[in-house]
């Protein structure tokens, strides 16, 4: 029995924009004879599918049972809520009869309307000379057989819309924002998209991106690099954005529109594998590629596919998937991802032939060629998901700008037959700029699993001291150094703030503190000694030990700060070795025998300032004052004009002029004389220590400029003070020294941070590392880490020196103080015969002797009380030696608490590392708790001679001060000059708390000699000299060196 077909060749796509939903309709006359049976519908597809557009349905027999005499119409028997008419129109031939299907009902919009194509049904019955007329059917056949109208339900492609799939992957990740802010407050997931040049379109793209990140509450930047950027800036720039841990994601905009070559598969690899958020490195590709799907980032647009076929609910496992298209961004990426999903998965390409029938195959269909409408509606498989990711522009009359939007699909007809399929545009499109979020946040996320607020993700080295300890060479052979770039990235370093100079060493930028500048300091802790034997008490080996305790113990974020060694006092009997032990910095060799330069810049310095002073003598005396005057204001193209120290040195002399060609005769001779008094001028070795001082209490490189110009040189005949900023020379010092600003980045034994910065004389100057390495390192550890400084010397001359300079100037204030004592010292103090460097310590320091050292134990009490002069508390670290024994640690260590000590414990970090200081940096902990009331000695605003009495009657216990006549004289014109509201630095013996080094224990009720004052004006304070008394003590120092092949040793 045949079945009567009514197909349609209109373009679906139109009408499916207002939700209507049109039927293929299939009429099938049955007949009420059930021998007769309709043709199935798969049957009829078949047919349909293998004839050709508009070709008449094959010829059918007639049945007899259908006769001629019918003259009810067709559309009385067609259901009427369908709205469809049926009109009669002329055939294209005389064999067929042709009929016009309108839409009369649904609701369209008058462009659709217009739009809508005939649907025309073709019917043809090939039986000899009979052809039958549709409309002529009679009640008769009614009678004998039924009108069975059938819909066959195959309705048009549900839409799969990216705009509201994305808005949703938006609200899902702005409450996982929302909840990351609440454990970790104050943290926000960092996104920055790196542009070359000034595309309309990237910027476009861009905007999108910055505004989808605003609504989820990613902290989004954008870097926009000029159209000359070379390569290696924009490499510098995605350098510097991977290591910065505050940015989470970086996305480079391509294309890299650039006047410059530019290789973007290299641009491209250099993001950082784990903020790659676009998925494009070749790592991350490559763990796409063998299904490493938990370890790396996908692509956007691939990952937005995904999304997408999710909304369908249609399952991807053991689908057969089609991927169009082979680009590194879409068709490569979404294969792996469709096969590691477990998908059956073919890609098809330019190359590839059969197209249609592969499509045809296809349960799932992502296309990404690239091509207008490549792929055709009649290819796609019956209830296929079709994902188009294709944006093309075609020309289009009807719009505005002459063109509209296509994918790769022929959206109309592809409609038709697909269960599912995206719109372009609306589609793929927002999917990827919401897939880009997704990849940030999950970067986010991944870094919060590591990540501690404030906390380094740094690597300790765990020694295991060996019995019987080696030598302090052969312990730092032993340990492998991290690699100093390594070691800047663990403490949170940029690179392009880290400098190199050799595998373990590295000088640190001053951008860090700008960087840094919010960021708030960490607990400040510094270390100090009692008055020690010439072989030192380990104050820095303390000092680094208790470093270490904090990091590799305790894990707490610690640095320490120590001075740098000179090459020669390294081989003075403490050793070579920074530190001691399995408590020093490593590479020994590198750290002390081979400088960083600093000392050779500051030396350098001083002879340009010895040389200027000679030549300004020199030509003053040789040539006219228009000669001198051509010489230092040069006349270049008709012009004069003055330097920045010039013109300060002009206002100082009351001139208010900056054109030089306006000077009077008298004003050019007092601007060109300095009239130095030859016997005022300072020496080499005095520029030398107040350069180093400058260069240790400068906080930035406009702070050392404005320092550096104050130096005095000379007075001139008048008693005025002649400064470098008067000999034009302060600019090139600060240039010259620039470099010797940076702190040097080194490491411990057991990988712990270390500055090592200028090497100010304790005795002359205030004896402590650089503010520039303090201030940097308590940026750096954060507010729950602790910095580790030194001071030189006893409490009573380094420490004071500390809180009266140093903390002055640098507006630090510690939070605890670490007198380091030892069992040794205090025995000395206490009677026993003197300690001399490289001969044999007597017998008394290596029996325990209680009695000895419980009345050396004086000399403590009065250095704690010095110490707790400041308001801070103290903590007595007592350095075992492996001669002490129990009883004579214990009784020190009760002897400091009864001194008021916050506490007293018993350190060996020297044989144990941070091991052995770790119960000290457990009482740093605690005291670092207390509020401390710190205060300085004196006030900076009463006259010198209160000073010089305040620090004599408190720190050393004196009686009182004298002055040598030469010393009064040159208090009264420092005085005069203004220097009196400086700081005072007293230069005395460390070995003693009077000047005296002969005398130990409690000296008290002596006079204390100033025989002498400078004026370091640049430094900031008053330098004064005491009589100290000359003994055997001064005997110079045996050298380590001997029975020491360091060079052999070190091969």
């Amino acid at each position: 029995m045949p079945s009567i077909h009514l197909w349609s060749d209109h373009q679906p796509g139109v009408l499916g924009s207002t939700n209507c939903e049109h039927k293929k309709q299939v009429l099938e006359f049955s007949a009420l004879d059930s021998s007769q049976k309709p043709a199935g519908k798969k049957e009829e597809e078949g047919n349909r599918a293998q004839s050709p557009k508009n070709a008449p349905l094959p010829a059918q027999r007639i049945p007899d049972w259908l006769p001629g005499s019918l003259l009810a119409p067709l559309s009385a028997y067609f259901p009427t809520h369908t709205g469809i008419v049926w009109n009669a129109a002329a055939g294209p031939s005389d064999n067929a009869l042709v009929w016009e299907l309108r839409t009369a009902q649904c609701p369209v919009t008058a462009e659709e309307r217009r739009s809508v194509q005939k649907w025309v049904c073709r019917l043809r019955f090939h039986t000899g000379q009979l052809q039958l007329d549709m409309f002529a059917l009679t009640a008769s056949v009614l009678r004998r057989g039924a009108l069975r109208y059938r819909d066959s339900q195959c309705t048009m492609a549900t839409i799969v819309s990216g705009n509201k799939t994305s808005q949703q992957v938006k609200e899902r990740l702005k409450k996982e924002v929302a909840e990351m802010k609440t454990q970790f407050p104050g943290f926000r997931p960092g996104l920055v998209v790196l542009q070359v040049g000034d595309r309309d379109d990237s910027n476009l793209y861009i905007s999108m991106k910055l505004k989808a990140a605003a609504e989820i509450g990613i902290n989004a930047n954008h870097i926009r690099l000029p159209e000359t950027a070379t390569e290696d800036e924009v490499l510098q720039s995605i350098v510097a954005v991977n290591e910065n841990p505050a940015v989470h994601g970086l996305i480079v905009q391509l294309p890299l529109d650039s006047i410059n070559p530019i290789n973007t598969e290299k641009v491209t690899n250099a993001v950082a594998p784990e903020k790659d958020v676009d998925g494009l490195t070749s790592i991350n590709a490559g763990k796409l590629s063998r299904g490493d799907l938990g370890d790396c980032f996908i692509p956007c647009t691939p990952n937005g596919c995904m999304e997408l076929i999710s909304q369908t609910g249609v399952s991807v496992m053991g689908k057969n998937a089609v991927v169009i298209g082979r680009s590194k961004i879409v068709g490569a990426p979404m294969h792996d991802l469709l096969l590691w999903n477990h998908a059956t998965v073919t890609t098809c390409h330019s190359k590839t032939l059969d197209l249609a029938e592969h499509v045809g195959r296809a349960d799932i269909l992502v296309v990404g060629a690239g091509r207008a409408e490549m792929v055709k509606g009649e290819w796609v498989k019956e209830g296929a998901v079709v994902i188009d990711c294709g944006i093309n522009h075609i020309p289009d009359r009807s719009k505005a700008s002459g063109k509209r939007v296509v994918g790769d699909v022929h959206y109309s007809s592809a409609k038709e037959r697909a269960g599912y399929i995206t719109p372009v545009p609306g589609g793929v499109g927002p999917m990827t700029v919401a897939m880009l979020m997704k990849n940030t946040v999950e970067s986010a996320k991944r870094f919060l699993q590591t990540y501690t607020p404030g906390k380094w993700n740094i690597v300790f080295t765990k020694k295991k001291p060996q019995e019987p300890q080696p030598s302090d060479a052969v312990i730092s052979r032993s340990c492998q150094s991290k690699p100093v770039g390594q070691l800047a990235r663990e403490v949170g370093l940029f690179s392009e703030e880290v400098e190199p100079c050799s595998r373990s060493r590295a000088k640190i930028r001053l951008d860090v503190l700008k960087r840094m500048k919010k960021q708030p300091d960490g607990k400040y802790v510094v270390v100090t000694g009692i008055t020690s034997t010439p072989l030192g008490e380990g104050k820095r080996t303390t000092a680094l030990g208790l470093a270490q305790a904090f990091g590799a113990l305790l894990n707490i974020n610690a640095f320490a700060c120590v001075q740098e060694p000179s090459p020669g006092s390294c081989f003075g009997a403490r050793g070579v070795a920074v530190g001691g032990g399995y408590s020093q910095i490593i590479p020994l060799e590198e750290v002390s025998l081979q400088p960083s330069g600093q000392n050779e810049l500051i030396s350098a310095a001083s002879r340009v300032v010895m040389d200027t002073i000679k030549a300004h003598a020199h030509y003053e005396t040789k040539l006219s004052e228009k000669a001198l005057f051509d010489l230092l204001v040069p006349l270049k193209e008709g012009q004069r004009s003055v330097s920045p120290a010039q013109l300060s040195r002009l206002k100082k002399l009351g001139i208010e002029k900056s054109d030089p060609l306006t000077f009077t005769g008298t004003e050019i001779r007092r601007f060109v004389r300095l009239d130095i008094d030859p016997e005022t001028t300072a020496d080499s070795d005095s520029l030398e220590n107040e350069i180093m001082a400058i260069l240790s209490l400068s906080s930035s490189e406009e702070e050392i400029q404005q320092r550096l110009a104050k130096i005095v040189v000379a007075t001139n005949k008048s008693g005025d003070p002649v400064t470098t900023e008067d000999l034009n020379v302060s600019g090139p010092l600060a240039m010259l020294l620039k470099d010797a600003l940076k702190p040097v980045l080194m490491q411990t034994v057991e990988g712990t941070p270390v500055f090592l910065h200028t090497s100010p004389l304790v005795d002359i100057a205030q004896g402590s590392p650089s503010i520039l390495a303090d201030k940097m390192a308590l940026k750096m550890v954060g507010s729950k880490g602790f910095v580790v400084t030194e001071s030189g010397h006893g409490a009573n001359i380094g420490l004071e020196k500390f809180f009266n300079i140093k903390c002055r100037y640098s507006g630090l204030q510690p939070d605890v103080v670490v007198m380091v004592a030892t069992v040794r010292t205090l025995k000395m103090h206490g009677g026993a015969p003197p300690v001399q460097a490289g001969l044999p310590l007597p017998k008394e320091y290596s029996q325990e002797n209680l009695k000895l050292l419980e009345r050396g134990c004086c000399h403590l009490r009065r250095q704690v009380e010095c110490a707790k002069a400041f308001g801070l508390p103290v903590i007595v670290a007592v350095n075992k030696f492996s001669s002490d024994t129990d009883a004579e640690l214990e009784l020190v260590c009760g002897q400091a608490r009864q001194a008021g000590a916050f506490d007293a414990v018993k350190c060996t970090n020297w044989s144990k590392g941070g091991a052995g200081a770790l119960a000290l940096a457990e009482a740093v902990q605690r005291a670092a708790k207390v509020p401390g009331r710190f205060r300085f000695l004196y006030d900076s605003q009463i006259p010198a001679v209160d000073k010089l009495r305040t620090v004599a009657q408190k720190m050393y216990r004196a009686k009182d001060i004298e002055f040598s006549p030469k010393a009064k004289e040159k208090l009264a014109l420092y005085t005069k000059q203004g220097f009196g509201n400086l700081p005072v630095c007293i230069a005395k013996t460390h070995l003693s708390l009077s000047n005296d080094p002969m005398m130990k224990e409690e000296p008290t009720n002596f006079m204390l000699p100033i025989i002498d004052i400078k004026a370091n004006a640049g430094a900031g304070f008053l330098a004064c000299l005491t009589n100290s008394t000359n003994t055997e003590m001064d005997d110079p120092m045996w050298p380590c060196f001997h029975g020491n092949n360091l060079y052999h040793d070190s091969k």
